[in-house]
């Protein structure tokens, strides 16, 4: 999908979700406007699995929850409960309050199992990073980007990992070991990577390097090839949708003891 026609692209993400959306709870887990998240209420009743849904755009203050939205209806249409997170985007080499308003966010949601972090793009980056930090139970990365140090070389997104961390892993060894999941493993949580294989912002081989890491480094790790480009992942309206509530489902019944939407029991 060309750079131009993603305005349309989101607008009718936003229209698929207008009137299906139930009841949004806005919870403010901090002061500053962007901290802040969309709580929608599951079908379910007992357990209450809940997906923590985080949006992609490089790191950059151009992209917003709003890119999200879609996702996060069609997973309350699946059963979970779901949490749209806004977060800061400050600039160049401001990863720091970004990490922390994402760990913010997720303490402020308490009484869920399980938990399972979903990010796309640079959002998935974040989930895989919740994961390492030991925040949630699983996590689901669709045409995310799961290793920095990989991606700066590769200078992703016009080197949106160096404007990210402020420098390239030479440069900012420190910043990387923070926040580079690729740098932490294992994680010590069940991953399914979700990724299209004409994907043009992020590269299947990434998640395919990253996951056989994982792997041997001793977690369950696995990637879905699907026949998508990097936006259809967030699209309930696409072929692929299933794919990504089946990943949403096997990350879930991954964790031991829980309960997760159309799993059997």
């Amino acid at each position: 999908m060309r750079t131009e026609e993603l305005p349309a692209f989101f607008d009718g993400l936003e229209q698929w979700a207008y009137g299906r959306d139930g009841t949004v709870e806005l919870v403010r887990y901090g002061e500053h406007d962007d901290q802040v998240l969309e709580l929608r209420r599951g079908r379910t009743a007992g357990s209450q699995p809940l997906a923590i849904v985080l949006h992609g755009g490089f790191w950059r203050a151009g992209y917003t929850r709003r890119n999200t939205t879609a996702l996060a209806v069609a997973l309350v249409e699946a059963g979970w409960w779901s949490a749209n997170v806004e977060y800061r985007r400050l600039g160049p080499g401001a990863y720091r309050p970004m990490l922390d308003d994402v760990a913010a966010a997720r303490h402020s949601l308490e009484g869920f199992h399980p938990v399972v972090a979903v990010g796309h793009s640079a959002g998935g980056h974040l989930a895989l990073w919740l994961g390492a930090e030991g925040m949630v139970d699983a996590c689901v990365a669709l045409g995310g980007v799961c290793d920095l140090a990989e991606a700066a070389q590769a200078e992703l997104g016009e080197r949106a990992v160096q404007e990210f961390l402020g420098g390239s892993p030479d440069e900012r060894p420190k910043a990387y070991l923070v926040a580079d999941p690729g740098a932490r493993l294992p994680l010590g949580v069940p991953q399914v990577l979700v990724h299209g294989v004409d994907d043009d912002r992020v590269p299947l081989s990434h998640a395919q390097a990253y996951a056989a890491r994982a792997r041997l480094a001793g977690d369950d790790c696995r990637v879905v090839e699907v026949a998508a480009g990097h936006f259809e992942p967030i699209d309930p309206r696409s072929h692929v949708w299933p794919d990504v509530l089946g990943a949403m489902e096997s990350a879930g019944s991954a964790v031991g003891g829980a309960a997760v939407p159309g799993a059997a029991p």
